[in-house]
């Protein structure tokens, strides 16, 4: 089989599965799909009503503040919780059938990704609700998203390897999101801290990504030169580290499942 063959199929493979993690999530919803759009924008009136009072002085346009970085948080999290599992619930295929270990990772990235192009309708919907301006400055938000996506990539190359020899990486990560979710300035301002605190959030990866979202979409302006170093130097470094140490334990990997 050429090489262009079994990319094809590859990719129709990967097309499958993410078809079946999407139906097998909404299997017992009957409004299925459509809640990737409700659950944005009800997570949304819900802090917003919460924060909005908080940081109305602090924060102009609190909503689409809060909205611009949650479903960019959505997105990571969402792909690096579903990928780290991705090889052990497919330890059946895995053994039957000769695809590469990749792509069941890769699956599950895609579905993330899907659920967040669903995300993003609540998310244009708010926009227009409160009267942001649709600028030229908005076609790089397909770039942060995908320099995101190379983000989450390593780090699921990583959480997937350990996760088949240490099941409790999955309960250490949902701590360590925890913490991560409040170091990445999701609803409160940046501007009122100092000191530590101020600097570990502005070379937060995550933050790097959230920061410029925001400028492209609240404040009409491209990202600052830092901020695409920051975004370009995380994603691209961390997608090939991951990769890199993925690959060099593959044999290990598929002996351990």
């Amino acid at each position: 089989m050429s090489e262009q063959n079994k990319r094809r199929q590859y990719i129709f493979v990967i097309r499958e599965l993410t078809s079946r993690e999407i139906k097998r999530k909404y299997s017992r919803s009957k409004l299925g799909i459509i809640w990737s759009v409700l659950n944005p924008l009800l997570t949304m009136v819900v802090l917003s009503l919460i924060f909005s009072q908080i940081f109305k002085r602090s924060i102009e346009n609190f909503p689409i503040y809060y909205l611009s970085g949650y479903i960019l948080w959505q997105l990571f999290t969402g792909a690096t919780n579903s990928a780290m599992t991705s090889l052990v619930d497919n330890k059946m295929m895995l053994i039957k059938v000769k695809f590469p270990m990749d792509i069941f990772i890769l699956a599950r990235i895609y579905t993330a990704l899907v659920n967040f192009l669903y995300s993003l309708v609540a998310y244009v919907v708010m926009l227009f609700v409160f009267k942001v301006d649709i600028t030229n400055k908005m076609l790089c938000i397909p770039i942060v998203v995908f320099l995101l996506l190379l983000f989450a990539m390593g780090v699921s190359f990583v959480l997937a390897a350990a996760y088949v020899f240490f099941g409790d990486v999955k309960y250490l990560y949902s701590v360590v999101l925890t913490l991560w979710m409040y170091m990445s300035a999701l609803f409160y301002p940046v501007d009122g801290l100092s000191g530590i605190v101020k600097i570990c959030i502005l070379n937060n990866p995550i933050y790097a990504y959230v920061g410029s979202m925001r400028a492209i979409v609240l404040n009409a302006e491209f990202p600052t030169v830092y901020q695409w170093i920051q975004m370009f130097a995380w994603g691209i470094g961390t997608f090939l580290v991951g990769q890199y140490i993925f690959k060099k334990n593959k044999n290990t990997i598929m002996q351990k499942i």
